[in-house]
């Protein structure tokens, strides 16, 4: 620690599952003001989780209701993101389960993030609001070398679904798989993805299959942060939503379903909200604390 303050509670919450056993761990620490970068990143990498989120006092000029807003940051096991759907669903469960459910005002080096808690039948729900997202098409020499690296043939990408750079607050690579067994086989080069990653600074690869018109299954190699996969990825299912709509593969007001995790043994569910005349994805679910 930078002081000679106590070290401060840390919290172990799981978003996307109201069950401890499910979904996406994620440490929450609700005072971190006696951190440093350092002392952050070493209780990241302590914890092991994919990302953990750090809350100290908001900037004067957030807005938002005395003690229901904050300045937050987030570091994965190797390094600081900009911002984490996941664990920004569990430190909103974590702080409605001490202060009711609400609206809440996160700071982010992403940006401004709205988050609305509710209480839905004795289960905490935490809805996220994005920062306005965008996307981009990735060079087919960058394509290719992602497919190497994941070992996927092109053939097996689902045509409908172009490839392309997603941001929702953080960068992902979109791939669609054209079937469910290509998306459960996955075993990639770790080193290699986790280069050409930091080339392109993408945060996760989101791939994805189409099992309808509104229900999809996804799952997200995140190497760059030291994980071989994150088991429930809401800056990514944010992503994925502007992605979808910009392309016309969704319409422009509607509720989709994300399936992540059921490959690791961990099921979530992530809800994507697309308001008609809002450019901004909505990205909710249940979260649990972690005895």
């Amino acid at each position: 620690m930078t002081t000679n303050a106590p070290r401060p509670e840390i919290l172990r919450y799981t978003a996307f599952s109201s069950s401890p056993e499910g979904g996406n761990p994620a440490g929450v620490v609700l005072d971190a003001t006696g951190l440093d970068d350092g002392d952050m990143l070493a209780i990241a990498a302590e914890l092991g989780y994919s990302e953990s989120a750090f809350l100290t006092a908001p900037p004067a000029d957030l807005g938002g209701q005395d003690g229901r807003a904050y300045t937050v940051r987030y570091f994965s096991p190797k390094a600081e993101v900009p911002f984490c759907g996941h664990a920004t669903i569990a430190t909103a469960v974590a702080l409605a389960e001490r202060t009711g459910p609400g609206e809440l005002v996160f700071a982010t080096r992403a940006g401004t993030v709205p988050v609305t808690v509710t209480e839905e039948g004795g289960a905490v729900r935490a809805t996220l609001t994005s920062v306005e997202p965008h996307t981009e098409e990735i060079p087919d020499a960058d394509l290719a070398e992602a497919l190497a690296a994941l070992d996927w043939p092109a053939a097996d990408l689902d045509p409908a679904f172009p490839p392309r750079i997603a941001f929702a607050g953080a960068r992902h690579l979109v791939l669609a798989a054209a079937s469910r067994a290509r998306l459960a086989d996955l075993a990639y080069d770790f080193a290699r993805l986790e280069a050409l990653m930091h080339r392109l600074d993408l945060t996760t690869v989101q791939l994805v299959w189409r099992e309808s018109a509104t229900v999809f299954h996804v799952r997200d190699p995140f190497p760059v942060g030291g994980v071989v996969e994150d088991p429930a990825t809401g800056a990514a299912a944010a992503a994925f939503g502007a992605y979808a709509r910009e392309l016309g593969l969704v319409p422009e007001d509607v509720v989709l379903t994300l399936h992540q995790g059921e490959d690791l043994g961990r099921p979530g569910e992530l809800t994507v909200t697309l308001r008609a005349g809002d450019p901004r994805i909505r990205v909710g679910g249940t979260g649990a604390r972690i005895a």
